[in-house]
């Protein structure tokens, strides 16, 4: 027997199917779940299912907690997932706070989009920020500056408009790539590496003496930027070695490193907001 969060004893299991596609859930192809605690084990992740994108910053965060959940555009259309059932959060009328886009995250009756607002709510759930405010304003303002460098990332292959193709920006792309490439990526890594330095609890984390969320979107970061840009990075990285050090830290935690050698990670491709184009990678 289970008992409910009102304290009525409830005979029933319902199954909480996982998906055994690579977008599935990332435990067990099936497992017996109580009811009462499906929602608060079970996250429902909505992200475009080809690429890494900025769902993979949400996507990391999970998967270091250890987090059930559903990478639901990446699962089976005919168990309700797919493709179908983001969509259908984006034009349903009835749904009262809409996300403007992907991605966005659903917790039971909960529904946050933007990526640095769905860490910011997750992060206390997966133990990802201090207790502190003083902490997680501070964790949430890094990550923004983050989310800053992923949008100037992005356009550089995309500088007049997301609705056209690269092929018909593409001297635009190259004037602000060389912009990204030589002023940009070393003036974003210079403030990372100098936060890490100031850090009152040791430079081994980008927020006092633990992991936050913010370093692992450092991580994402500087593995997005060595994809799209190999050459640029690593003449700034030389510059940043204890980003360098903070990116090995949390490639090789177990949750991480499992992850990364698992099929629910998406190669980086040139659907994504990193994609490499030689031309851009400006010496």
């Amino acid at each position: 027997m289970i008992t409910d969060s009102n304290g009525v004893v409830r005979r029933r299991i319902e199954w909480t199917l996982l998906a055994k596609t690579e977008g599935g859930l990332t435990q067990a192809a099936a497992r017996h779940t109580p009811a009462a605690t499906v929602r608060r084990m079970t996250y429902e992740l909505h992200y475009w299912p080809t690429i890494q994108g900025r769902g993979e910053f949400v996507r990391l965060a999970l998967e270091a907690a250890g987090a059930s959940y559903v990478d639901v555009a990446r699962g089976a259309e005919d168990a309700g997932q797919g493709f179908p059932a983001m969509l259908r959060y984006l034009r349903d009328g009835k749904v009262a706070h809409p996300p403007f886009a992907p991605p966005f995250l659903k917790d039971g009756d909960v529904l946050v989009g933007q990526t640095a607002a769905i860490l910011h709510y997750l992060a206390p759930r997966l133990k990802l920020v201090a207790r502190s405010e003083q902490a997680r304003v501070w964790t949430q303002q890094i990550q923004l500056t983050i989310a800053d460098m992923v949008t100037e990332a992005h356009d550089t292959h995309h500088p007049v408009g997301a609705g056209l193709y690269y092929e018909d920006q593409k001297a635009e792309a190259l004037r602000c790539a060389k912009e990204f490439c030589s002023v940009r990526i070393p003036k974003f890594l210079r403030w990372f590496e100098s936060i890490l330095v100031r850090n009152p609890g040791g430079s081994r984390y980008l927020v006092g003496g633990k992991l936050s969320y913010a370093d692992l979107s450092l991580f994402q970061l500087v593995e997005g930027l060595r994809y799209a840009f190999p050459n640029a990075a690593e003449r700034a990285l030389a510059q940043a070695p204890k980003v360098v050090d903070l990116h090995g830290r949390v490639a090789a935690l177990p949750r991480v490193a499992a992850y990364l050698r698992s099929v629910r990670r998406i190669p980086f491709n040139e659907q994504g907001i990193f994609r490499r184009y030689p031309e851009l990678d400006v010496p």
